[in-house]
């Protein structure tokens, strides 16, 4: 009889036992932004729309954050091809998806009032749209790109990385409608406040769905080794 070869369980890390606070903390402040953000002053052309402001900065800068996140995660498993890496690769890549669609659609709600129309075709928003669509690309490879996907997957992350720095400073580069890079650091106090208050709500809603989908990638990874080792 051919001996089973045993499937390391999937343990819970302290990291883990964590995760569900960050996820409660996210929660409360995100009930608790809209009351926050009600508090600050309204921009005196745009009135209450320039409250969006307090939810699509964070997103962007998230979107940016996790395709960082996702290319330095596909570097190290390119090089030593550590299967947690291409966990946290794959989760961060979805990440860029979600805070990516956020940031796609508070962006032009809020510029429909600031310039008039829904969208311009112009250096900031194009390369915000095309680093979205390279990781709609990482996943749709992972999801039917068959044995070996994840290899060519974490080049696309790689490449998703490189463009992130161009859509941060492309508004400096090309002076154009987009406010630029200079917005954030020289906020008021009364604008400051709320602001770094809906950041930190962002940041841990991001740590709870990085760390939750994580764990269940590497729980499915155990699973499939259990099925392998069942067939052998």
């Amino acid at each position: 009889m051919t001996p089973v070869t045993p499937v390391t369980p999937v343990t819970t890390s302290r990291a883990d036992r964590i995760t569900p606070v960050f996820l409660v903390i996210a929660l409360v402040m995100l009930g608790g932004a809209p009351f926050v953000v009600a508090q600050a002053p309204a921009e005196a052309s745009m009135g209450l729309v320039s409250k969006i402001f307090y939810f699509h900065v964070p997103a962007a800068i998230l979107t940016l954050s996790s395709s960082f996140v996702c290319g330095l995660a596909s570097l190290v498993f390119l090089a030593r091809r550590r299967p947690g890496a291409d966990h946290v690769a794959l989760a961060a890549a979805e990440l860029v998806v979600v805070f990516g669609v956020i940031e796609l659609i508070t962006g032009p709600l809020w510029a429909r009032k600031a310039w008039g129309v829904w969208w311009v075709w112009e250096p900031r928003l194009v390369m915000a749209l095309v680093m979205w669509m390279i990781f709609v690309a990482y996943l749709m490879l992972r999801r039917f790109g068959g044995s070996g996907a994840e290899v060519l997957a974490a080049a696309v992350g790689l490449f998703g990385m490189a463009v992130s720095p161009f859509v941060y400073w492309s508004v400096n580069l090309w002076r154009t409608m987009h406010p630029t890079t200079s917005v954030v650091p020289s906020l008021p106090g009364s604008m400051a406040r709320p602001f770094w208050y809906c950041m930190a709500a962002f940041v841990c809603l991001y740590v709870a769905l990085l760390r939750t989908r994580v764990r269940v990638e590497r729980s499915q990874a155990a699973l499939e080794r259990a099925y392998l080792a069942l067939e052998d």
